[in-house]
């Protein structure tokens, strides 16, 4: 399914349906796709928001989590939006979590999938050689459970960011920027009703991690799904849609604004 993408000054971004705001934040190589299944079931019941994050626009010296984090609440502010649902995967958790702790005043709920913030395992210890597909295509399996949803398409995709120098230069900022700013001993501040959504077979943010974040975070809970990866609201979207539709609903229930 294709949505259109609305302008509204500099800011690009998808907005469907109507309601409370479920705003998505994506992941590194993430895409509107990554949220298809997800945004055609919640848009009957939500103002689904997706922001095209400049993961490869900003300046150098921005090409960062914080960096990111200023253009989502640039967006929220110019937007007005209130009472927001902010759901963050990958990369995209750690900048809903920065900014959930930076500005919680416009937040509702926190949902996190696969969210870095505390551990992830990168693309290696080393960035391949510009033209090496076949590691981009082993290392875009590993973001799945079942490595066939790593489709030509996608593959290609992630392979033509790789390819230019600029591109990576900035992939492996952000990247480094992400490892450095660990969240662990400021995730008890955040006050706000959290989800976690987890894959049990997640290499990149491992199950554990999920676990640390409910630990740390006080008004959590943690879901696991088997046979799952680090995306999965991609691989198991009705799974991850049944989950989400039952926090969402325990908030709008009285015992929820006591």
């Amino acid at each position: 399914m294709s949505y259109e993408i609305k302008q509204d000054g500099k800011f690009k971004f998808l907005e469907e349906g109507e309601g409370e705001v479920l705003l998505l934040l994506h992941g590194l190589f993430g895409a509107l796709s990554n949220f298809n299944r997800l945004i055609e079931h919640f848009s009957k019941s939500h103002r689904i928001v997706v922001p095209i994050l400049p993961l490869l626009e900003l300046d150098l010296l921005h090409t960062s989590v914080g960096g990111l984090e200023k253009f989502v609440t640039r967006f929220i502010e110019h937007r007005k939006y209130f009472n927001v649902h902010l759901m963050g995967n990958s990369l995209g958790g750690h900048v809903a979590l920065v900014h959930i702790l930076k500005h919680p005043e416009r937040i509702k709920s926190l949902i996190l999938t696969g969210s870095s913030g505390l551990f992830e395992n990168g693309m290696g210890d080393t960035y391949p050689k510009r033209g090496d597909k076949e590691y981009i295509k082993n290392k875009t399996a590993l973001t799945f459970y079942d490595p066939t949803l790593a489709t030509d398409e996608l593959v290609n995709e992630v392979f033509e960011i790789t390819n230019n120098r600029i591109k990576v230069i900035k992939i492996i900022a952000l990247a480094k920027s992400a490892i450095r700013n660990n969240l662990g001993e400021e995730l008890n501040q955040v006050k706000q009703p959290t989800c976690l959504i987890w894959g049990n077979n997640d290499t990149i943010t491992p199950p554990f991690v999920g676990k640390e974040f409910q630990r740390l975070i006080p008004n959590s809970e943690l879901h696991f799904i088997d046979k799952c990866g680090h995306a999965p609201m991609m691989e198991v979207p009705d799974e991850f849609n049944r989950i989400l539709d039952g926090f969402l609903s325990k908030l709008k229930s009285p015992a929820a604004t006591v």
